[in-house]
């Protein structure tokens, strides 16, 4: 049996462009895609917290070091700059692999920088 698990966490990123004649993807800086291990092509998830939106695309790499988070094609209607997301990647796992599982999670700023980086969530509290 496989199990879907949380790979990368792009936590509070700032979309910085969205290019609707664009061919369909999301630019993302190099640097982060490498930290994140998100590889280019691969299937993502985007959370868009100003309006709720949610929906599926592919990493592209933009420059390296550049902040880039650039929201392409159909979905540039569903992202706007200075909006926040959440980038998130899933593999998938078996039993075994699940239970040695950690995700690579990393916290931006406003300006795209890294705040840090994680391998769990804490407990949410009561």
């Amino acid at each position: 049996m496989q199990i879907t698990m949380l790979k990368a966490k792009l936590h509070r990123a700032t979309v910085t462009r969205s290019e609707l004649g664009y061919e369909g993807s999301c630019a993302i800086d190099g640097a982060i895609l490498d930290l994140s291990g998100i590889r280019e092509y691969e299937q993502i998830q985007i959370y868009n917290i100003n309006n709720g939106a949610r929906f599926t695309t592919y990493a592209i790499r933009a420059e390296a070091g550049s902040g880039i988070f650039s929201v392409n094609g159909a979905a540039a209607r569903l992202a706007c700059p200075g909006d926040l997301i959440i980038v998130c990647a899933y593999a998938g796992l078996d039993q075994q692999e699940a239970d040695q599982h950690k995700p690579v999670l990393v916290y931006f700023n406003e300006k795209n920088e890294v705040l840090r980086s994680a391998s769990s969530i804490p407990v949410q509290l009561a």
